[in-house]
Order: C-alpha cells, then sequence, then structure tokens
C-alpha cells in the first residue's frame, strides 16, 4: 500500500544556508549617520539656536529625533541583507518594507570584484560587486570581511567558468 505522498517530493530541494553581514558595516553606518547629522545640525547653526532661546531649543531635539529614528532602520536594513550559496546559483536577499531577492545564476556572472572604500578599509570591510551578461541583475553584497569577500570572489569566479565552460 502506497502512502500519499505529496507532487513533487521526489524532487526534494533543501533550503539555502543564509549568510548574514558581519556587525562591522552595522557599526559603520550608524557611525556614518551620527557624524552626517552632527555636521548638518552644525551647518544649520543649531548651535547658536539654543542659545536664542525655548523654541530654538525645541527644535535642536529634531536633529536628535533624526537620528533615534535612523539609528532603528539602519539596524533594520543591515538585518535584512543576506546571502546564500547553492548548488547552481547565488541568492542576494535584501529589504525592509520592500524584499528583493535576486538570484545570480554562476554559468551568467562575467566579472566578480571585490572593492573596499578609504572608510569600509578602515574598518575591515569589502564588497563583492557581481556583474552578469545582464546588466540589470547586477548584484552586490556590502559590508563583508575582506577575507570573506576575497573567498567568494573565488568562490563565485570558479564556479561561473566550471558553468560557462559548457555554453
Amino acid at each position: 500500500m502506497e502512502t500519499g505522498s505529496p507532487a513533487g517530493a521526489g524532487a526534494t530541494e533543501t533550503e539555502p544556508v543564509w549568510t548574514g553581514l558581519p556587525p562591522g558595516l552595522l557599526r559603520m553606518r550608524r557611525l556614518l549617520l551620527v557624524v552626517w547629522l552632527g555636521l548638518i545640525a552644525l551647518a544649520a547653526g543649531l548651535l547658536p539656536g539654543l542659545l536664542a532661546g525655548p523654541v530654538w531649543a525645541a527644535f535642536a531635539l529634531l536633529p536628535l529625533a533624526v537620528l533615534a529614528w535612523g539609528w532603528v532602520l539602519v539596524g533594520r536594513n543591515w538585518r535584512s541583507w543576506r546571502y546564500a550559496e547553492r548548488a547552481d546559483d547565488l541568492l542576494i536577499s535584501r529589504g525592509v518594507l520592500w524584499r528583493e531577492e535576486t538570484v545570480v545564476p554562476y554559468g551568467r556572472m562575467q566579472l566578480v570584484e571585490v572593492t573596499s572604500g578609504p572608510v569600509e578599509r578602515y574598518f575591515g570591510l569589502a564588497s563583492v560587486q557581481l556583474h552578469t551578461a545582464a546588466a540589470a541583475t547586477d548584484a552586490a553584497i556590502p559590508g563583508l570581511d575582506p577575507a570573506e569577500a576575497e573567498r567568494l570572489r573565488d568562490r563565485l569566479t570558479e564556479l561561473g567558468e566550471a558553468r560557462s565552460a559548457g555554453l
């Protein structure tokens, strides 16, 4: 007697193993938020405004409110980024309100770059940029540890060469 198995049960695909971004990216983005809001507050003349009276003192709290709101949003955005290496493709997922999941087949990759600007280098971070045949499907993974970025670049390049050899 056959047990009732659901349709497609023979094609068992395992759930991908997702990897999140390191906390260094969160620290960097939050520090940049504080620095930029501080510069904007100084440029707007809020320090002299504090001396002008209670109306300006209330207005001076606006950058603090924006800072608190931005602090939470930066954290939520950082937690939303993740990637997974599967047998035939790389998955990149991101977004809080508008969830976006990009699937990049290894055989379609043309170039994998590791970049690191001065601020990223200061925080010990690097980004992986993936270029494919279609410019609309280019993808990036920001804020990785440099060793992980290089490992990922080498692995993706190797898998891309192996998969494109059959084209």
